[in-house]
């Protein structure tokens, strides 16, 4: 984890120096902005940020605009920070590409815990292809194929199809699936990956097959024979 760049984004001082001081120690190195505006101006600037954690409620330009004009560009994971927890602005987040959310006040050790979290995972799924069945799924260039056919799929679709893929043939959970693509707790709450699967299973087309149900539990990837 040594020297990786994180980009912490908050018009409070002391909340910045409080994450940068914990980040630090377990030796990133961080980058503060105090608006969007500067946020996103040291973001293309630098071009070598590996995280984002940003406030939602800011002056000039807020955290969701920060997040699309970043995402329009860069797949770079980013935390958002809110202070209230409305589940409206958590699915508004979602489709913007947020990563993950982190309600105001937050323990700084669970912050560094899912900062690392993310990385390790980012940092797995920026390389290499794989292809089951005909479906090809390029991690670098965070693009799906089927049968040749390129597949439009949201941030968190191609997360989720690229965990099932990677866990062909083993039963998961929702809550392992949320530990592992959402990365933090959702309060025992499924409607989102239900959602996103059955989004899922609808853009592989006859290949969304493969997303079996195991009722009261989870999901399993299964390829037929």
């Amino acid at each position: 984890m040594d020297s990786l760049k994180v980009l912490v984004v908050d018009d409070e001082a002391r909340m910045r120096k409080l994450v940068k001081d914990f980040l630090t120690i377990k030796g990133f190195n961080v980058i503060e902005a105090k608006d969007g505006e500067e946020a996103v101006d040291i973001f293309f600037s630098q071009k070598d940020i590996d995280l984002l954690i940003l406030d939602v409620m800011m002056p000039k330009m807020d955290g969701w605009e920060v997040c699309k004009t970043i995402r329009k560009y860069s797949q770079v994971p980013i935390i958002m920070l809110t202070a209230k927890s409305e589940e409206r602005d958590e699915l508004q987040g979602f489709d913007l590409g947020v990563d993950e959310y982190i309600s105001k006040p937050f323990s700084p050790k669970i912050l560094v815990a899912r900062v690392e979290a993310l990385l390790r995972r980012s940092n797995m799924t920026s390389e290499g292809v794989t292809e089951v069945n005909g479906i090809v799924i390029d991690k670098a260039a965070h693009q799906v194929t089927i049968d040749g056919k390129p597949v439009d799929l949201s941030y968190k679709e191609f997360e989720l199809l690229s965990y099932f893929v990677d866990n062909q043939g083993i039963a998961l959970s929702r809550e392992k699936i949320l530990n592992n693509v959402w990365n933090y707790d959702y309060f025992g709450d499924a409607r989102t990956i239900d959602t996103h699967v059955k989004k899922l299973r609808s853009k592989l087309g006859s290949k969304g097959e493969y997303i079996k149900t195991i009722w009261g539990m989870g999901y399993k990837f299964e390829v037929g024979e």
